[in-house]
C-alpha cells in the first residue's frame, strides 16, 4: 500500500496518475496547501521541502518527495513506463528531466504572474507567456512523428499532460500546436489518466485571501 500525500496540482496529480496506471493501491492523505499543512512537522519529515506530492510506501519503507523522484521510484518499483535500462531508458528520464526543469517550472510562472499576482507585471506576464510558448513548440516538434514523447507511453507522458491540462491559463492555444493537441488527446482518453486526474477534484477551490497570503506570502527564516 502506498501513502500519498496529496493536493489536486498539477505534481498531485503526476503521481495519481502513475499510481492508477500502474495498478498500485494507495491511501489518499490530503495536505491542504492553502491552509499550510505542508508546513506541518509530521509532513516535513516525509517531505523536507514542505511541498506536495510525497509518498511512503508500505511495503518497503521507503518516503520519497519531488514528483519526478516518485514516478521514477514506482516505475522501477513495478517495471512499467521506464525501460530498465539503455537508450529507451535515457529517453524518458530526459523528458521527464526536461518536464520538472523546463516547462513545469516555467507554466508555473506563468500561471502566478497572469492570475495571481497583486498587480500585473507586463514584462513577467509577456517572459513566462512566450518561454511557455517556446517550450509547447519543442514539445510540438518532438511528437511531430511519434505518438508518445519517448518510443512508448511512459512516465515522461504522465509527468507533462498535467501541466499542459490548464493551458488557457497560461496564455496558450493548443490549436497552435496540433501535434501537442493530438498527443494530449490521445493521453487524457486513457482510463487511468482519467482516473487519476480526477482524484480529490473537488477539493482544488479558487483561492482565498488565507491561501493566497499561505501560497505567496512565504519568506526564508531569519539566519540565526
Amino acid at each position: 500500500m502506498i501513502d500519498l500525500y496529496f493536493w489536486p496540482t498539477p505534481n498531485g496529480i503526476k503521481v495519481s496518475i502513475a499510481l492508477e496506471e500502474m495498478g498500485l493501491a494507495y491511501r489518499l492523505h490530503p495536505v491542504n496547501i492553502g491552509r499550510g499543512e505542508q508546513h506541518a512537522p509530521e509532513f516535513l519529515v516525509i517531505s523536507p521541502n514542505n511541498r506536495v506530492p510525497a509518498i511512503v510506501d508500505d511495503e518497503t519503507g521507503i518516503a520519497v518527495f519531488e514528483s519526478g523522484a516518485i514516478l521514477q521510484y514506482l516505475a522501477e518499483r513495478t517495471g512499467k513506463f521506464l525501460p530498465a535500462a539503455g537508450a529507451p531508458r535515457y529517453e524518458v528520464l530526459q523528458w521527464l528531466s526536461w518536464q520538472m526543469a523546463g516547462i513545469g517550472p516555467m507554466c508555473g510562472q506563468a500561471h502566478h504572474f497572469r492570475q495571481y499576482a497583486p498587480e500585473p507585471l507586463p514584462y513577467a506576464i509577456g517572459r513566462y507567456t512566450a518561454e511557455v510558448s517556446r517550450l509547447y513548440r519543442v514539445l510540438d516538434t518532438r511528437l511531430a512523428d511519434r505518438e508518445f514523447v519517448a518510443s512508448e507511453y511512459s512516465i515522461a507522458d504522465m509527468a507533462i499532460l498535467p501541466w499542459i491540462a490548464p493551458w488557457r491559463s497560461q496564455g496558450q492555444d493548443l490549436a497552435d500546436t496540433p501535434n501537442v493537441l493530438r498527443w494530449f488527446e490521445t493521453v487524457a482518453a486513457r482510463p487511468a489518466v482519467a482516473r487519476g486526474r480526477s482524484v480529490a477534484r473537488e477539493l482544488r477551490q479558487p483561492l482565498d485571501a488565507e491561501a493566497h497570503r499561505v501560497l505567496f506570502g512565504q519568506h526564508a527564516p531569519p539566519r540565526t
